[in-house]
């Protein structure tokens, strides 16, 4: 249901959003919202095309006066990332969203919103049902299956596209400008260990760590947010006889990881001095840790384990935990602050019934600069006898500070709103790289509302930057 207090101006972009909100799209289930956008296109008698990997362009014809203007791009990618809190029933397949209006900021309740992109998306379908707004011929282009790997830029066939201009909507600060973004790839990683049943009168145990705030592995890298599957791996550090029996954490190679759990092991007393240590181990790291990972929470119950590792190969687990590399690796010299040039995201660690299999993924902008990181993953793998698989990569979108859209765009934010844009390039994995290798011609601008907590259940949209996000985005179009 819409919220009494659901947000309404601008129309049609905060109508459209709320009805991708009840339409279920994860990443590779796309269908629907996609035919949402066809039905919309049907209605208005816009042509449509869809290339094999199901990727979708609209063509909208100029408005009067503009047809001999160049054919500007708006691109955006119809799935999103689908977390929840544990506490959460949820089911992101065939569910809708609930939306909470909350001081200013529009959220979901205890899931990802999906405002990454769907509010791109929204304000892309409303400059092809708002018949007031001036623009240049436009081809509305739709990706998919953007948040697991940029599968649908990877794949979409450049004959789906003609512009030369392009409009990427997929960031989150607003007043700033983007002309670059970061590439990257990654390994997922498997090892099969021997089990054995769980020794006689050992005690069992489940911890259980929840309440850090996670994020995005890109663009909240810096932010040194709390890893569950680092501190998982802490926790078990000096427990005696330690043996583990399952260890599951994360949700996907962009997101960092917030909440896990591990089965274990132990000798008899061993669980009653760990459970003794655990708000000692909760007070030290929220001594460093950010204010956003405060809802820390701990919790070491009894549990049933039939079999476990055994205590060489517990070690070795733990000791590839504490190996894996985590974090920002390096800051751009200009700006040291400001923008992370080289990050790796220890993302998902599952171990069952002796099966380990672990996923870590990095980003650069300088992939010579990453390649010292990526011979330290591959080293490891070596040493802990991890059979290695890379994960698909993508190119980063090297910064045009030259750029004439990105001039033109600059003198229109100052003269708008009486202050000049940042402009910045982005440490997350925006399409806008891969697209311009299809089509090299193209010029190529990203810019969004105010976004917080991507890829996290705290992720929500500062309702007050959405309005002159559109205005500017349609005062742009004005003058393309």
């Amino acid at each position: 249901m819409k919220p009494a207090d659901y947000p309404t101006q601008p129309a049609g972009l905060w109508e459209h959003f709320y009805q991708i909100t009840r339409i279920p799209r994860p990443s590779g289930q796309e269908a629907a919202v996609r035919q949402y956008v066809i039905d919309l296109a049907d209605q208005a008698g816009h042509q449509w095309r869809c290339d094999a990997a199901g990727n979708l362009a609209v063509a909208v014809p100029a408005t009067a006066g503009l047809a001999q203007r160049p054919v500007v791009v708006i691109q955006n990618h119809l799935d999103m990332v689908t977390v929840k809190t544990g506490d959460k029933s949820h089911d992101f397949a065939t569910q809708p969203l609930e939306l909470v209006v909350e001081d200013g900021w529009l959220r979901a309740d205890r899931t990802t919103l999906g405002a990454d992109n769907g509010l791109g998306c929204a304000a892309a379908l409303a400059l092809m049902t708002d018949t007031s707004v001036a623009h240049p011929p436009l081809e509305l282009l739709f990706t998919i299956d953007e948040e697991t790997g940029l599968g649908g830029a990877l794949n979409l066939d450049p004959g789906l596209i003609s512009g030369s201009l392009m409009l990427n909507l997929d960031t989150e600060d607003w007043h700033e400008l983007y002309v670059g973004c970061a590439g990257g790839g990654g390994w997922e990683m498997r090892r099969e260990y021997a089990t054995r049943p769980c020794p006689a009168g050992a005690e069992q145990w489940r911890l259980t760590l929840k309440g850090l705030a996670g994020g995005h592995s890109g663009i909240q890298i810096q932010e040194q947010l709390g890893n569950a599957i680092k501190l998982l791996g802490q926790c078990l550090e000096g427990v005696a006889d330690v043996q583990l029996a399952a260890f599951d954490a994360g949700v996907a190679h962009n997101v960092i990881p917030r909440e896990g759990s591990l089965v274990f092991a132990c000798a008899p007393g061993a669980g009653a001095a760990l459970a003794e240590s655990l708000e000692v181990l909760r007070a030290r790291w929220l001594g460093y840790l950010p204010a956003a990972d405060a809802g820390l929470q701990l919790q070491l119950q009894p549990a049933q384990c039939e079999r476990v590792l055994g205590a060489a190969d517990t070690r070795c687990l733990l000791d590839l935990v504490a190996s894996m590399p985590h974090g920002a690796q390096a800051y751009n010299l200009t700006l040291p602050a400001e923008l992370v040039d080289l990050s790796c995201n220890l993302a998902r660690l599952r171990l069952d019934a002796g099966k380990l299999f672990l996923e870590s993924s990095f980003r650069f902008f300088s992939e010579d600069q990453s390649r010292p990181l990526q011979q330290t993953f591959l080293a490891l793998a070596r040493a802990f006898k991890l059979e290695v698989e890379a994960t698909v990569g993508y190119p980063g979108w090297q910064p045009d500070f030259d750029s004439p859209l990105l001039q033109r765009a600059r003198d229109l934010h100052q003269r708008l709103f009486g202050l000049a844009p940042a402009v910045k390039a982005i440490h997350a994995g925006l399409e806008c790289g891969i697209l311009k290798g299809k089509q090299p011609a193209l010029d190529i601008l990203s810019f969004g509302p105010t976004i917080r907590g991507a890829h996290s259940p705290s992720e929500r949209v500062e309702i007050a930057t959405v309005a002159p996000f559109w205005r500017f985005l349609t005062a742009l179009l004005a003058e393309l």
